[in-house]
């Protein structure tokens, strides 16, 4: 329930004093707020909070069409009810709703589909619980219902501009021309809201359903979708089932090329970034937005909504498809004022400042592995290529170090950045073992994470995290804390070939690097000068290398028994030895 001013409170008590829960009109409320001095004005303001709080029912006076009746809802009343709708049932609810979505497309339809028309049906709920709750403050205060309702479906008063004809329900009604109609829809809404540009452009409903069967299919999404009032859920429950769509269609997308980076890692990663409220945020390599949602999620679980609400995120995309996908990520997350961006990053950053490459407090990647094609010059042809590259070029087969020094670049003086990629950007020679002795002698790197195998749905490999900080402490100067977190892992609950990281091996990483502690067989903090006599391989395996567990052995025990096994050999061997002899 919301904050109520203790002015409004007093006046609810005064007016449940004189009405309990039965029906008054506006003209009693003013003869009983007397005591304060309110005028009808001043009384009129008064039912609109109350309203807004859930406080108090209104409806139409059926003696005076033109007055309205009033009701007080019990504040304990109220209470009772947030308690019982909890955000476990409505996340469970919507997450049955979507596996039941899931089972319809199955893989004969892309789950964009799903995620598509579950923004739309949110977009469309949205619009009219703020068009009802505009219509009824306005008629609170005495404007007749007819010009209310006109004025309630003015674009200022929503978050995004929906004429009617194209809310859910009229789109719905018109079963024979549904594609068209949701193409129609689309499109206007894409038009009118330049914030929402780019995230429909994918999608096309007439050619999609041109295919009899999926028809068939949108028409049972659309019955499933009306099923529910997203206004009901909340911003983060809403968000995190669009997010439960993406994890549950992982493993069909990783066979056909996408990458969907494992939640728990990025939450390590956000982890050891610690982002705070002020700072500002960047992904140069976006994807669906996870990364930005999970800094989103740990400033507000450690500093509150308010603080979260002062975190500033970027994002750049390249893929138009998932690019619309990340934007409509953030907006179901409810995160206020992202700035997601379309185009390839190693060659066209969009983020600048003054004519040059911004920087950011932190920089968060998980880059396409190994990505090819961008040599010395291909990057050469792109823009800021000599603020960026300052540490030489990488081979035309690997970008992994044209990603770390972009970061780098677009990092703050005091910033830190984390990015996970394929361990050969660890050891590999040539050009990038150059970049990486630079890099090394500049004192940039702070951590190396050895990840456990098996942690991504696209590849076996273990994959490994580093961490550049640009502002080192004295304990951390002239050192790289190696972390083999090979082992710290959890069998994933649903699919069977998988691994993931559970609750405690985040905590157990994540406390080694902020404490940069030492663990024999898990951590340890290694010197450049180490690191140097090993030629800048940064493979974790040199530096830190599980300890086996070693059995410990009852030597009286054993001989023993090894001396019982030797008898009953010997026993054996004489009874053969007795039935050759027979045989002779």
């Amino acid at each position: 329930m919301p904050i109520i001013p203790n002015w409004i409170q007093s006046r609810y008590r005064v007016l449940m004093d004189a009405f309990g829960t039965d029906s008054f009109r506006r003209d009693d409320a003013v003869r009983a707020l007397e005591v304060f001095g309110d005028d009808a004005a001043n009384v009129s303001v008064v039912l609109g909070e109350l309203r807004k709080a859930g406080l108090v029912l209104s409806e139409l006076d059926p003696e005076d069409n033109r007055a309205r009746i009033y009701r007080l809802v019990r504040m304990e009343d109220m209470i009772e009810k947030e308690m019982n709708i909890g955000d476990d049932l409505g996340r469970e609810e919507l997450y049955s709703l979507l596996k039941k979505a899931a089972d319809l497309i199955r893989t004969a339809v892309d789950y964009k589909y799903i995620l598509v028309l579950l923004f739309l049906k949110r977009l469309s709920d949205r619009w009219e619980k703020e068009y009802l709750e505009k219509k009824e403050e306005l008629m609170d205060i005495g404007i007749p219902e007819e010009a209310a309702a006109e004025e309630a479906k003015l674009p200022q008063y929503h978050q995004f501009n929906m004429p009617e004809e194209y809310l859910w329900e009229n789109i719905r009604s018109d079963v024979n021309r549904l594609p068209e109609r949701l193409a129609s829809a689309i499109k206007y809404i894409s038009e009118m809201n330049p914030d929402l540009k780019g995230i429909f452009d994918t999608v096309e409903f007439t050619s999609f359903t041109g295919n009899r069967e999926n028809l068939t299919i949108l028409n049972q999404l659309m019955e499933l979708f009306s099923s529910k009032n997203l206004n009901l859920t909340s911003g983060d429950i809403l968000g995190d089932a669009y997010e439960w769509v993406l994890r549950y269609f992982a493993p069909q997308k990783a066979k056909e090329g996408e990458v969907y980076t494992p939640r728990e890692v990025i939450e390590l990663m956000v982890d050891m970034l610690e982002p705070a409220p002020g700072e500002s945020v960047y992904d140069p390599a976006a994807g669906s937005g996870g990364m930005l949602i999970a800094a989103y999620k740990y400033v507000k679980r450690k500093h509150g909504k308010e603080g979260a609400a002062k975190l500033f995120l970027y994002g750049q995309e390249r893929n138009s498809t998932t690019y619309g996908l990340c934007k409509m990520n953030v907006y179901m997350h409810e995160i206020g004022d992202p700035k997601i961006e379309r185009g390839d990053t190693l060659l066209y950053p969009k983020f600048r400042k003054s004519g040059r490459l911004r920087s950011f407090d932190r920089v968060i990647a998980n880059p396409p592995w190994n990505l090819d094609g961008y040599d010395e010059s291909q990057l050469k042809t792109g823009e800021f290529w000599r603020e960026r590259f300052v540490y030489g070029f990488p081979p035309k087969q690997s970008a992994d170090w044209a990603w770390i020094q972009h970061m780098l670049a677009s990092t703050e003086e005091d910033g830190k950045v984390a990015v996970v990629l394929d361990n050969g950007a660890l050891f590999r020679s040539g050009k990038e073992k150059a970049i990486r002795k630079k890099t090394l002698e500049d004192d940039l790197l702070d951590c190396v994470i050895l990840l456990p195998e098996k942690l991504f749905y696209n590849t076996g490999a273990p994959g490994a995290i580093m961490v550049f900080n640009k502002g080192k402490d004295e304990k951390r100067k002239g050192r790289v804390l190696f972390i083999n977190a090979s082992q710290e892992y959890v069998k994933h609950p649903d699919v069977r070939k998988l691994n993931m990281l559970g609750d405690e091996n985040i905590r157990k990483i994540s406390g080694a690097y902020a404490s940069f502690s030492e663990e024999e067989g898990f951590s340890r903090a290694v010197s450049l000068d180490e690191i140097r006599e090993n030629d800048y391989n940064l493979n974790v395996t040199l530096y830190v290398f599980p300890e086996e567990e070693v059995e410990e052995i009852d030597v009286e025990k054993e001989w023993k028994d090894l001396k019982e096994v030797e008898e009953r050999i010997s026993q054996v061997e004489e009874r053969i030895e007795g039935y050759l002899e027979e045989l002779r």
